[in-house]
């Protein structure tokens, strides 16, 4: 496939299943902006895109905070002119008894995984309707969220509500 003249944001893309992700889109020519915590790793992957002769931008960005899915999707916009993928990958696992998940491990795992696909999907959505083809967003779940073992209640609960949400966004998108 041809993504020349595309941009794509991967959230997650710094390492793992979301840089090989951002790799594959700019194999195809793909403007690719890396969303991601790790700016270490964030940056080597833009410089690594660019240097096989791909466009490639990092954009520092925690994807539990409203403010930094904002700016990233204003970054992408103005450096390119037009969103039209997203890729909502950004994720974590935590495997823990429920008796001794806290609060606090429950509320940023929810974060992380759930309510950042919201605010991103969101928020590109804003820049996606006003292309002439709209655009596409892809959200990454797990077998978990119809699949459960034992203490992974966070985990699966933010799994789960990907795909309630995916299903929820198909209609009202």
């Amino acid at each position: 496939m041809d993504f020349a003249n595309k941009t794509v944001i991967v959230t997650g893309a710094a390492k793992g299943i979301g840089k090989g992700i951002a790799l594959l889109y700019a194999e195809h020519g793909a403007q690719v902006v890396i969303a991601d915590l790790d700016k270490e790793a964030g940056t080597e992957i833009a410089a690594l895109l660019k240097a096989q002769g791909g466009q490639a931008l990092f954009v520092p960005t925690d994807v539990r905070r409203e403010t930094d899915i904002i700016r990233l999707m204003e970054i992408s916009y103005q450096t390119y002119g037009q969103i039209n993928i997203l890729i909502n990958n950004a994720g974590k696992g935590l495997f823990k008894s429920p008796f001794d998940l806290t609060l606090e491990e429950w509320d940023d795992l929810i974060n992380t995984n759930l309510r950042s696909v919201f605010l991103g999907s969101r928020e590109a959505a804003k820049y996606m309707r006003l292309n002439q083809d709209g655009g596409v967003i892809v959200n990454i779940a797990s077998t978990r969220a119809l699949m459960s073992e034992p203490n992974s209640e966070a985990y699966a609960a933010s799994k789960g509500g990907i795909v309630a949400l995916t299903h929820a966004l198909a209609a009202s998108l």
